[in-house]
């Protein structure tokens, strides 16, 4: 027989998962430091990129709250 390793599950899981949020706060910050530097349009582009992420993060949200509330 082969030895298996077993995986991980919850929350000490050693390989950590970028979310859609984490990403949208990644751009934020972006954003932040961009427009602190002057840097307008990269300041511009970063922001709406994180606002798009952040629409479609909320969107997703409630549709899965929608969808465990119809499962249960």
């Amino acid at each position: 027989m082969g030895s298996t390793i077993p995986r991980q599950s919850g929350p000490y899981r050693t390989k950590r998962r970028r979310t859609l949020l984490g990403w949208a706060l990644a751009f934020l910050a972006i954003a932040l430091v961009a427009a602190l530097f002057g840097f307008g349009d990269i300041a511009s582009a970063s922001a709406g990129i994180a606002q798009i992420l952040f629409v479609i993060f909320l969107v997703l949200f409630i549709g899965t709250l929608i969808y465990r509330a119809v499962k249960s």
